[in-house]
């Protein structure tokens, strides 16, 4: 995808060097609506002087922005703190770790999703199922009925579901279904991309939604019941030795 120059402004203007940078949100998910804003996601590295003191400052750092006319919001943690999120059923920061859409790398960035891998347990689950019921009651709140709730369901339930059966994390929604192949999703991505963020559902019934929606979280129930993945992660000491070598090497600069 084409990167907008103020993406890459408000990334060099950040005052901590990066693990990584990404795109998240709807341009991750494969429905950006034409007005959508712009997700970034990253992990910073403190300096030894600010993580030894009695207080941690600016573990967590947030922009939201309009530049040439785009919403740019970029929300940053510092890796004790992503790693820490690595080790609970945090699908978020997983999906950050293994988004395509790459603004900004290094080579421990590749040494984590290696590590990450066993980051990944059965109860992972819980996050997709809990996602999905959030977004699911937001459709159902919403008078009009959008689109975008309604995607967010689909997309959270089906990269539940294929996480469980394989121990992949895949959070677009255009190839997810290229595996799962629900018949209604190509029209619903279609209604988005030519509509904006607010796009009504047209064309199905909510009580059709309804159904499929407690079918996929049945789906994703039986699937962490049935999966081999472990009960609980089995990376603590291999994001220790990483946090300690990110933190030395950036004490030396």
């Amino acid at each position: 995808m084409n990167i907008p120059p103020s993406i890459n402004t408000i990334i060099g203007q950040q005052p901590y060097p990066f693990l990584f940078t990404i795109i998240s949100g709807s341009h991750l998910y494969g429905f950006p609506s034409p007005d959508s804003d712009y997700d970034l996601r990253g992990v910073h590295i403190l300096p030894v002087q600010e993580v030894v003191g009695l207080k941690t400052i600016n573990e967590t750092i947030e922009v939201s922005e309009v530049r040439d006319s785009l919403e740019i919001d970029l929300v940053t943690h510092d890796v004790k703190k992503f790693f820490l999120m690595l080790i609970k059923k945090n699908g978020y920061v997983l999906e950050q770790l293994y988004s395509p859409l790459i603004l900004t790398t290094s080579p421990e960035h590749e040494e984590l999703k290696i590590i990450a891998k066993n980051c990944i347990t059965r109860h992972h689950s819980y996050h997709y199922l809990g996602f999905a019921t959030t977004q699911w009651k937001l459709f159902e709140k919403e008078d009009t009925h959008q689109v975008k709730p309604l995607l967010y369901v689909y997309r959270v339930l089906l990269t539940g579901i294929y996480l469980m059966q394989t121990g992949v994390i895949e959070a677009n929604l255009i190839k997810l279904n290229e595996v799962f192949n629900l018949s209604y999703i190509p029209d619903l991505i279609a209604q988005k991309l030519a509509g904006t963020e607010r796009s009504i559902l047209s064309g199905s019934s909510v009580a059709f939604h309804q159904r499929e929606y407690e079918y996929l979280r049945n789906k994703l129930h039986e699937a962490s019941q049935s999966s081999q993945l472990p009960e609980v992660p089995s990376s603590a000491a291999a994001l220790h030795n990483l946090l300690v070598r990110l933190r030395l090497r950036r004490g030396e600069l």
